[in-house]
């Protein structure tokens, strides 16, 4: 396992970071409903992933019903008497339950939701705070303000956010630059083979101001595993098996995304590793990205993404990957490039 600075701070965490959106059994009204793990499966896969050389696991509030991920976490921190080994990261941002202000990120729910955090981990400090996605409806400095205060009461250590638009981040930045406010350390985003728009504000934006980078679904849902192929049905028991599942693999038909596995299929020949781990690397060597997140439902899932912490792809493997996956950047930045010889 390699070991990075999280953006600029000085905390380092490992390449490859364990998602918990999986841990416990989520019922019929959550998004995992089907996808999930047992607590039993969470705790051996924290285990391994531990043991594997896995310093940073991320959650979030609203992972499961009532806090699930959150509190199966609490639980086996508390079983091994791992927390002072880890970075715990989780998010906080969309809707905990009925009422006006039990959802957005104002500084009245803020002050509310690190506590419910705080006692569902079974901790007494955050290691990162997210913002799980932007709150237009709160100024950006109310935000910032509450987050810095709960840094200079220790609750709180560093802060990021998830799925913010450039512009919104970049105003942040400035935002706590003026007001001597913490500011973001990491940008969490959706980022895969499959999916390179952050490519075009985002990553220029995190080099320039030094946030790191952690993407997620970075297999695309599953579909970068390997298991599936082109006019081939899911194979039994995958996720995209289950009847809940099955319409959102078509979203992936189409020919730039079978281009994307064929070259990732030839690289894992040349690399004798998995589809998913070359997919896993790819990704941990693009510029900016400091740890990739990836869930695992089992043992085995885990063991084969660990793989990727070791995988090194050379100067062409990187191109043909980038070549499978290239996208339309559109205006301005294909306008751009014609003038700087590729450059956007």
């Amino acid at each position: 396992m390699q070991y990075r600075n999280l953006g600029r701070s000085g905390v380092k965490v490992s390449t490859l970071c364990l998602g918990g959106m999986t841990f416990g059994e989520a019922d019929s009204t959550s998004m995992m409903h089907g996808a999930s793990s047992s607590q039993a499966e969470a705790f051996a896969v924290l285990d391994h992933a531990v043991a594997g050389g896995i310093n940073f696991i991320d959650v979030a509030d609203v992972y499961g019903q009532d806090g699930l991920a959150e509190r199966v976490l609490g639980d086996w921190l508390v079983k091994t008497q791992k927390r002072d080994d880890l970075v715990l990261a989780t998010k906080f941002r969309f809707r905990m339950g009925p009422g006006l202000n039990q959802t957005g990120a104002s500084r009245y729910r803020i002050m509310r939701t690190v506590e419910d955090s705080l006692r569902r981990m079974k901790t007494d400090r955050i290691d990162l705070y997210q913002i799980h996605a932007q709150d237009l409806e709160v100024p950006e400095d109310e935000l910032l303000r509450a987050l810095d205060d709960l840094v200079r009461a220790g609750k709180v250590l560093y802060i990021g956010c998830s799925n913010y638009a450039a512009y919104r981040l970049v105003e942040s930045l400035y935002t706590s630059e003026q007001q001597r406010l913490e500011r973001f350390v990491s940008l969490q985003a959706q980022y895969s083979l499959t999916v390179r728009d952050l490519e075009r504000e985002h990553v220029p934006a995190c080099l320039r101001h030094g946030l790191g980078i952690l993407p997620w679904s970075p297999l695309a849902g599953g579909f970068l595993s390997g298991k599936y192929r082109k006019d081939q049905a899911p194979p039994a028991g995958s996720r995209y098996d289950t009847e809940r599942w099955k319409k959102s693999l078509d979203r992936f038909d189409n020919p730039r995304n079978w281009q994307i596995l064929a070259a990732l299929d030839e690289t894992a020949a040349e690399t004798s590793q998995s589809v998913a781990a070359v997919a896993l690397a790819w990704l941990s060597q693009k510029p900016a990205v400091t740890s990739v997140i990836f869930g695992a439902r089992t043992v085995a899932q885990l063991d084969d993404n660990l793989k990727a912490a070791d995988l090194t792809l050379s100067p062409a493997q990187m191109t043909r990957l980038d070549a499978a996956s290239a996208f339309e950047v559109g205006y301005p930045y294909e306008f751009r490039g014609r003038l700087t010889g590729g450059r956007w």
